[in-house]
């Protein structure tokens, strides 16, 4: 879908208490400098108190207190439509917080008091299956222990019960003398909090249970929980829409249907990680939020002869497999086995209430089945299935679960009977059967549906939040979305996908970076540079791990884990110690295998942290390590950030810049990509660039004018020329001749924008230069947006053109 009013560009910025609407409205001028066309809001309704993110929503109905509520949005919205922006907002519709205390959250409080009686009864997706009342593992210890300790006690004249900061209602029905008694009487039970990966009740987000899914596919629900987003789209406050994680919606299509019905169409994108080789369905959005973007313009920039040498030194140093596909199998398997076996239980019920009312699947027990279920969802390799119950699947998910049913069956052999039926049950195929009973219509519905927002958690804590924390060949792979076994794109790869995405997708987002990224785009860049130094690499780390030895212990690091800390520090060097401390501890932790968040092993934390704090403190050390990155890494990564880029802003699609990388960011995971962002800098450097000379790529301490001053002239030619960049658009692969062509990546947009890039800085330079390698510019006259250089069209050089400064942007005049 291609809205009427598809944004040009976006400046992604998160509000919170810290940073709130009224911040908002008081960098828009900075913003309009800039040149972006839309200013891209993290979600802003009603939060739990404190948050610094928004998707812990607790009330639909209004906007964040801590943002500064329904006027501070009115005054921003004024102010960006007094300087000609408009408005993106993120919004959350797969679930709820389930906050402390509880009733900031009233519609869940309301159904925790009143039960099925409730007006919120049909919001929240429980499974009563099992238990006639939803499960709130909340409880430090055993319900038995925390009544006989005194830690619940009940207040009779506020009709609530209390555990420390928490609240729960007290159902309506008369005083109870026994605590006991009148724990058994709620609408709830209360739990130990270890209790809830086993058999929590309620669908969750991910495996957070202080997220509680809604049912946004009943209507009343829809209506209920859109409502204010309906009226400021309708209103113009708002233009546009992210909506965060649908693949855990029981029917994201349907969902996109209803938001394009009450928006009247608006430009919708939705955060959709697509895995490599894997398309969008013809969902109702403008595409996704980018991620599929960032892959394929990051991958320019990595030397694929630098894979075997750094598959080598990596294995060597850290004693891991190479292959990351048995890494992931792994982190699955461990996955399905723990933290969702509430999940997985979920879908056993399902399975055994199926065969009680049909003798086709009968006799299988649940053990088979729950040990089915596990091995396919380990091997299936995409979020979701997009069966939709009812019709018929489309033929690449037949072959994605036929393929998953494949691998599953090597693996566990002894099931193989359950994991061919799952193949067929979760196709859908059953559901299109004639004359089929309706109890097992809609038990087969559940199951389809079920599976699939079981498939997405399973990837995202298996693949993302595990296996890329264990597996650190090169860490610039590792990002949302991506695979880290595929080394790079080509140039033929990457204008195939661009070509792909103007053809059918052409108003999707593009990003480097967001809020969920693993490390920024300018750290990446800087990794990237690695694969072109893999032999100058492998002597710096052995070097650093033999000066670091003093730090270690028998309790650690692992060499694993120290060869992590090495890229982290190389990327994002200078680094600070309490940011180090603050990304390994995360890292570790999110790995899951020598000390994770639920099961803390204090000895091998301690050990981290007085490893980085020695090497940290080690002068010697450090600055061996900062001659490194200045003598080795910093040009070549600049190169290659401001390459990716200006190619990320000009390709096909609506380019979002996350806030803080219009200049030189190294920030990593969060909460280090959240830490407040200097506009008063950003706009001086900005003013400055009017006058100014072409700025260098600076030196390690460089602000990054010359990012800047990319960001800037690309947002404005696509904010002056929107035709050339509109959907309806062209894009033309533009192919250099001469000894070193393969170095730059080169295209046309509209007839009249050429983007010039280049690629592999280091091999470049040991190759001696451009030489006379040229690129043949359409006729006319072209001017660089960037130096004010002119050329003529037909066959330039290389060496001429990126003489003073390392990217072109060229406009026919």
């Amino acid at each position: 879908m291609v809205p009427d009013h598809t944004p040009g560009s976006a400046y992604r910025l998160q509000i919170h208490g810290d940073f709130t609407l009224d911040d908002a409205a008081a960098q828009v001028p900075y913003l309009k400098a800039l040149g972006v066309t839309h200013v891209y809001l993290s979600p802003l309704l009603q939060a739990t108190p404190g948050s610094m993110h928004g998707y812990d929503v607790v009330a639909h109905d209004r906007i964040s207190e801590q943002a500064g509520g329904l006027p501070a949005l009115e005054r921003y919205s004024a102010a960006a439509r007094a300087h000609g922006l408009g408005t993106v907002l993120d919004i959350v519709p797969n679930h709820m917080a389930v906050p402390v205390p509880e009733s900031l959250n009233q519609p869940l409080w309301q159904f925790l008091r009143d039960g099925l009686d409730s007006d919120y009864a049909s919001w929240f997706d429980v499974d009563r299956s099992v238990d006639e009342v939803p499960l709130m593992p909340v409880l430090g210890q055993r319900l038995g222990n925390a009544i006989a300790a005194g830690e619940i006690t009940y207040d009779s004249d506020a009709l609530v019960l209390r555990y420390f900061d928490h609240e729960f209602p007290v159902r309506p029905g008369g005083p109870a003398d026994d605590l006991e008694a009148l724990l058994h009487r709620q609408h709830y039970r209360l739990a130990s909090w270890k209790v809830g990966n086993d058999e929590l009740n309620y669908r969750r987000f991910f495996d957070v249970t202080t997220l509680i899914a809604v049912k946004v596919e009943d209507p009343a629900v829809f209506a209920a929980t859109h409502e204010l987003i309906g009226k400021l789209v309708a209103e113009g406050i708002v233009d546009g829409l992210r909506v965060d994680h649908p693949d855990g919606l029981a029917d994201p299509g349907g969902y996109l249907s209803d938001l394009a019905g009450l928006t009247g169409g608006a430009w919708v994108v939705a955060e959709k990680i697509l895995e490599p080789g894997e398309t969008l369905p013809a969902w109702d959005c403008a595409g996704t939020t980018g991620y599929d973007a960032l892959h394929e313009v990051g991958g320019l920039f990595l030397d694929p002869a630098g894979e075997t040498p750094l598959t080598s030194i990596y294995s060597a140093f850290s004693g891991e497999p190479s292959g990351f596909a048995d890494v992931v199998r792994t982190a699955k398997r461990e996955i399905v086995d723990s933290i969702l076996l509430a999940e997985i239980e979920r879908l056993v019920r399902v399975l055994r209430h199926l065969g009680q009312l049909d003798a086709r699947w009968a006799d299988h027990t649940d053990r088979h089945w729950r040990t089915a279920l596990q091995a396919l969802l380990v091997e299936f390799d995409v979020y979701r299935a997009y069966v939709t119950p009812g019709q018929p699947a489309p033929q690449d998910s037949l072959d994605r679960i036929a393929d998953a049913v494949t691998r599953a069956c090597a693996a566990d052999p002894k099931v193989t009977e359950e994991i061919e039926a799952l193949g067929q049950l979760v196709s859908g195929a059953a559901l299109l059967e004639p004359g089929l009973d309706a109890a097992v219509a809609t038990l087969l519905a559940e199951l389809v549906t079920r599976f699939q927002q079981t498939a997405g958690p399973v990837m995202a804590k298996g693949v993302e939040d595990t296996a890329f924390y264990r597996y650190h060949r090169l860490i610039a792979l590792n990002e949302v979305g991506g695979d880290p076994a595929v080394f790079g794109t080509s140039l033929d790869e990457f204008h195939a996908a661009s070509l792909d995405r103007q053809a059918h997708w052409p108003a999707s987002m593009t990003t480097l970076t967001t809020h969920d990224t693993k490390r920024n785009e300018d750290v990446r860049a800087r990794v990237a540079v690695l694969s072109e130094v893999p032999h100058l690499w492998t002597d710096a780390v052995r070097r650093w791990s033999t000066m670091a030895d003093p730090y270690r212990s028998p309790a650690g690091p692992d060499r694993n884990s120290e060869y992590l800390l090495w890229q982290t520090l190389a990327g994002a060097w200078p680094l600070t110690l309490d940011r180090a401390l603050t990304y390994m501890e995360k890292a570790t932790h999110e790995a899951k295998q020598r000390t994770a968040w639920i099961d803390v092993n204090e000895g091998f934390d301690s050990s981290i942290e007085a490893f980085v704090t020695g090497v940290l403190g080690d002068e010697a050390l450090t600055t061996d390590l900062e001659a490194f990155v200045v003598d080795t890494l910093l040009v070549p990564g600049r190169i290659n950030a401001l390459a990716q880029r200006v190619v990320q802003l000009t390709v096909p699609g609506v380019p979002d810049v996350y806030q803080g990388t219009d200049l030189w960011d190294l920030s990593l995971v969060d909460p280090d990509n959240r830490r407040p962002v200097d506009y008063a800098l950003r706009a001086r450097l900005l003013a400055g660039l009017a006058d100014a000379p072409v700025p260098g790529i600076g030196g390690l301490n460089d602000e990054g004018a010359a990012k800047l001053l990319v960001v800037s002239r690309a947002l404005d030619l696509r904010r002056r020329r929107p035709e050339l960049f509109s959907p309806s658009g062209s894009y033309e692969p533009l192919q250099a001749e001469g000894p070193v062509a393969g170095h730059v990546v080169a295209f046309c947009r509209g007839g009249a924008a050429v983007t010039v890039a280049p690629r592999l800085p280091v091999r470049l330079g040991n190759e001696g230069g451009w030489g006379d390698t040229t690129l043949e510019l359409p006729a006319g006259r072209w001017a660089d947006v960037l130096t004010g250089a002119s050329y003529d069209g037909g066959a330039l050089r290389l060496a001429d053109l990126l003489d003073t400064f390392p990217v072109a942007l060229l406009e026919r005049l």
